[in-house]
């Protein structure tokens, strides 16, 4: 979708439609009051009415605009004129978008930058518009014979002449993050035949030959097998697609220690020999989709050419039942030198996860955040509102769950206690890879912590907001917001 920076008068705004604000109140935002007066009075009339009545995400079009330069309005419920909350306006912000789609308008300008919101600047808002058009635009059509159908493609958005070029500064970050996310969620849409770990590997290489500042290297199996990957190894038995590890080393913020990302990347999981239900398994799909966050992000990083250092790490296999793949019982060693038993194959991402997380200890990192989609006990516990969060270090936990009250991409941290580690243990091996049915977030992310204690580290269970199911079903591009909006914070 493209972006641009509108300035003017709103009733001389040449568009297929026109989005001011309806406070609620009856009263009309500046934008709106100022086109009732060329539409004599319409806007007004409908508000007296009881049409629309302000409240946030309320919408209604007006298909006759005679007396402006747009062919449309939209009113669109913002609220309390002296200022609304960040939720507010993140809702507003949806239902525009989605109102621009259900009536297949195709451009359109928006006036609700003028909109107050409690404690968040111009950049903010301007972020919030765009992520929320972005998203309403997206369809994934890439194996359908026909389109699906006409979406919105450009938004403008009006400002004050004074405010345009820090609009226009703000429209760079938000560019970079809605490409990052359109190309996270086109991997993980993409089907289990195409988006092998071998797409992935040759997707990071063709970033790191568009961006010079990215350094892609993608390890093959016997080079795990020298490296002691037999956790990862292990997962990939079964599997006729061999398994990559990806690295991906963006150099922006000069000797400064490196922020590194870690993605699973299960392209496809049928949960090995201890298989999944068949109701469903298509969408296991979408178990790569902590890789393609990783990936956004970074591909969003280099667009926008951020000045900081980060390392995107992702191990990427299938997880498939196999006369060589792992059975229930097995014993592994990951590259830690910490062996596991394997009660459950299929709790395979954190044994690719681990010896990834080992690796990334070579690169001396300021801080690891890993994200996967783990476990389903994540989405029983908080649905798909929240991704699960948990960390060794408290200041790195605030941090990521500012980041995602910011972006609208919010998270909730659990505990790791010491008192969850018991349940991992095995009478043969060092660890066992379940811990029981009791706590299976935390007992994912305890064992995670095993192989973390060099460094600070953070876990995001993004199980439950990865994807949405049903009449909707498709990727999210979920966290990529929370962690751009979490890097771009540290790059100050």
């Amino acid at each position: 979708m493209e972006f641009s920076v509108k300035r003017g008068q709103p009733h001389q705004q040449k568009t297929a439609c026109l989005i001011v604000g309806v406070h609620t109140g009856k009263a009309l935002g500046p934008s709106a009051n100022e086109i009732d007066k060329h539409l004599r009075g319409a806007i007004a009339r409908v508000v007296k009415r009881g049409d629309i009545a302000g409240k946030p995400g309320d919408t209604l079009l007006l298909p006759d605009a005679s007396g402006i330069e747009a062919e449309r309005v939209l009113l669109v419920g913002a609220g309390r004129r002296d200022g609304i909350g960040a939720a507010d306006y993140i809702k507003l912000c949806r239902s525009a978008a989605q109102a621009l789609r259900s009536h297949r308008l195709r451009n359109a300008v928006t006036t609700l930058l003028e909109v107050t919101v409690k404690g968040h600047d111009l950049a903010w808002k301007v972020a919030q518009l765009t992520r929320a058009a972005a998203t309403a635009a997206y369809r994934f059509d890439e194996h359908k014979t026909k389109s699906s159908g006409s979406v919105p493609g450009r938004l403008g958005l009006a400002c004050a002449d004074d405010d345009a070029a820090a609009v226009r500064e703000a429209l760079r970050r938000a560019r970079a993050l809605a490409e990052g996310m359109k190309l996270a969620r086109d991997l993980a849409n993409r089907p289990g035949n195409v988006c092998t770990p071998s797409h992935l590997a040759e997707t990071a290489r063709d970033l790191g030959a568009r961006f010079t500042a990215l350094e892609v290297e993608v390890l093959e199996e016997d080079d795990m097998e020298s490296l002691g990957m037999g956790a990862l190894l292990s997962v990939a038995r079964g599997s006729r697609q061999p398994a990559k590890l990806i690295t991906m080393n963006y150099r922006g913020g000069g000797d400064e220690k490196p922020v590194v990302l870690v993605g699973k990347g299960v392209t496809f999981d049928s949960g090995g020999i201890s298989i999944k239900p068949g109701a469903g398994m298509d969408e296991m799909k979408f178990d790569m989709c902590g890789a393609a966050s990783v990936i956004g992000v970074m591909a969003a990083l280099a667009e926008l050419g951020a000045p900081l250092n980060v390392i995107g790490v992702v191990p990427a296999t299938e997880n498939l039942p196999d006369g060589n793949a792992s059975k229930p019982g097995d014993i592994v060693t990951s590259m830690s030198g910490q062996t596991i038993e394997i009660l459950n194959t299929d709790a395979e991402g954190r044994l690719i996860l681990c010896d990834a997380l080992t690796y990334s200890a070579r690169y001396e990192p300021a801080v690891v955040i890993d994200i996967a989609t783990l476990t389903g006990a994540c989405v029983v516990a908080l649905g798909e509102h929240a991704s699960g969060l948990m960390a060794n270090d408290d200041e790195l936990a605030a941090d990521l769950l500012a980041a995602g009250e910011r972006s609208g991409d919010r998270a909730w941290r659990l505990p790791i206690w010491e008192d969850y580690q018991q349940q991992l243990d095995s009478p043969f091996a060092d660890m066992a890879n379940v811990g029981g049915r009791a706590a299976g977030s935390i007992t994912a992310g305890c064992f995670l912590a095993r192989f973390t204690r060099q460094y600070r580290w953070a876990h995001l269970d993004i199980a439950g907001t990865a994807w949405l199911s049903g009449k909707n079903k498709g990727a999210s591009g979920r966290p990529v917001g929370l962690l751009f909006d979490y890097l771009m914070h540290r790059a100050g």
